[in-house]
């Protein structure tokens, strides 16, 4: 087992975030030390809101060592952000205090402390500021990374979006050849290290039932031979097949991973079968990158009513990887 610390980000201070994290801590107990990193403003702010009693305790990045932790504190490394109100929208104060965060996650994760993080969510639209699709493609920049996959995990089934957060007019641009295959070589090269099996991986096609009206079909003309090229590596995928049957239940439960060409092809049934049971995973980082799978809900902050169980799967699942 490996008890290397895992660090969390807390990601936007206007954000269900801090309510799913004292659950997870309330209710479970966790043999890895975790260290937040966040605003001792807001989560003191957040804490009197929601009406959770912990200790908190503050650590010092220049002193912060693993014998220090203590798992029935809060172990918070304080980045400073001052509010007016307790739950403040996004704005380029907000950006900056999220950026500081994750600056200081870069610099545990460079300095080889821990190889664990999860970030809670942010607003993409403000955060991202256009520049990168998503904390996905942000961490890869961060790392100089070159290929990586969003993988939604669940032990009973996964997916994995080819284009994530794409608006849908461009999502037929982007599909080539170099990124399925890179995507699937990544998951397949996941499964075999973490769970010691060549996983069973169907593609779906572009096109409603994989035709299309138009001359160039992507299914036949990208996909097809794409999949041939693959078997000949010994890669367990086939397809192309229509997204809109592959999740019946006799279909589904014929492979580990679902590979999609956007991002709602796979993610909305996947949420609809499994809700809060699955978690984010970065693949192809150079350290496991997991976080909770939803957005910062910020129509539920401070109704005390959000579920906790994708952080306590995000923690638990690095807690044995």
């Amino acid at each position: 087992m490996n008890y290397r610390p895992i660090i969390i980000v807390a990601g936007e201070p206007n954000s269900i975030f801090f309510e799913i994290y004292f659950k997870a801590l309330k209710n479970y107990s966790y043999k890895n030390p975790l260290i937040i990193i966040a605003s001792k403003n807001i989560l003191l702010h957040q804490m009197k809101k929601l009406n959770f009693a912990m200790k908190i305790r503050l650590i010092d990045i220049n002193k912060i060592h693993e014998y220090l932790l203590d798992n029935n504190s809060i172990n918070l490394l304080d980045v400073k952000y001052n509010q007016k109100r307790v739950f403040e929208k996004s704005s380029k104060k907000s950006n900056l205090y999220i950026t500081n965060c994750f600056n200081v996650a870069t610099k545990l994760l460079n300095d080889g402390f821990t190889d664990k993080l999860i970030n809670g969510p942010v607003n993409k639209k403000n955060f991202l500021n256009k520049k990168f699709l998503g904390i996905t493609e942000y961490l890869a920049h961060n790392f100089d990374v070159q290929s990586t996959a969003m993988l939604i995990y669940n032990k009973n089934l996964s997916v994995c979006p080819v284009t994530t957060h794409l608006p849908l007019k461009m999502v037929s641009n982007k599909i080539n050849p170099k990124l399925i295959y890179n995507k699937i070589m990544l998951i397949n090269s996941f499964y075999k290290k973490k769970f010691s099996i060549i996983p069973k991986i169907a593609l779906l096609g572009l096109n409603p039932h994989c035709e299309s009206v138009l001359k160039y079909n992507e299914d036949e003309k990208i996909l097809k031979p794409l999949i041939k090229k693959l078997k000949k590596y010994n890669i367990r995928v086939s397809g192309p097949y229509p997204a809109d049957t592959i999740f019946l239940r006799d279909n589904r439960k014929k492979f580990n991973v679902i590979v999609g060409m956007y991002h709602d092809q796979v993610l909305t049934p996947m949420k609809t079968l499994f809700e809060y049971d699955a978690i984010n995973i970065t693949l192809g980082l150079p350290f496991s990158r997991v976080s909770p799978d939803h957005g910062p809900n910020e129509s539920m902050l401070g109704q005390n009513l959000s579920n906790p169980l994708s952080l306590i799967k995000a923690i638990k699942f690095l807690e044995k990887n």
